[in-house]
């Protein structure tokens, strides 16, 4: 693991041409109710079997609740020889700290029926 990046580093890389792979470690239902745009939703307990999936990244970034358990997450990517060459970063403050827009399943799926009143 690289250590941590702090919400603000994530977002400006999100807007360069070499953006992250965002990593959301949260429970499908969480990940719905609202994300990091273009994030994806790898539960943690989900990892150790979807591990494979991130060899070759250049950058993976992991992301939960309050930053605690996407450290753990961070560490596991990187114990796959997979991924020895990948930077792999923790978002410090998580999900809490993030400032940035958050999307969800809704918005991502769905366009907003004009009946709904709510």
């Amino acid at each position: 693991m690289d250590g941590e990046i702090s919400t603000d580093e994530v977002a400006s890389l999100l807007d360069s041409d070499e953006p992250p792979r965002v990593v959301d470690i949260r429970s499908p239902a969480a990940f719905a109710r609202g994300h990091i745009p273009g994030s994806e939703n790898v539960p943690f307990g989900e990892l150790p079997e979807r591990i494979e999936s991130f060899a070759g990244a250049d950058h993976i970034v992991t992301v939960c609740p309050h930053g605690k358990a996407s450290v753990q997450a961070a560490r596991l990517i990187t114990s796959y020889e997979g991924t020895a060459d990948a930077r792999v970063e923790s978002m410090a403050g998580g999900l809490d700290d993030w400032d940035g827009p958050l999307e969800t399943e809704d918005e991502r799926d769905t366009e907003p029926d004009p009946e709904t009143p709510f």
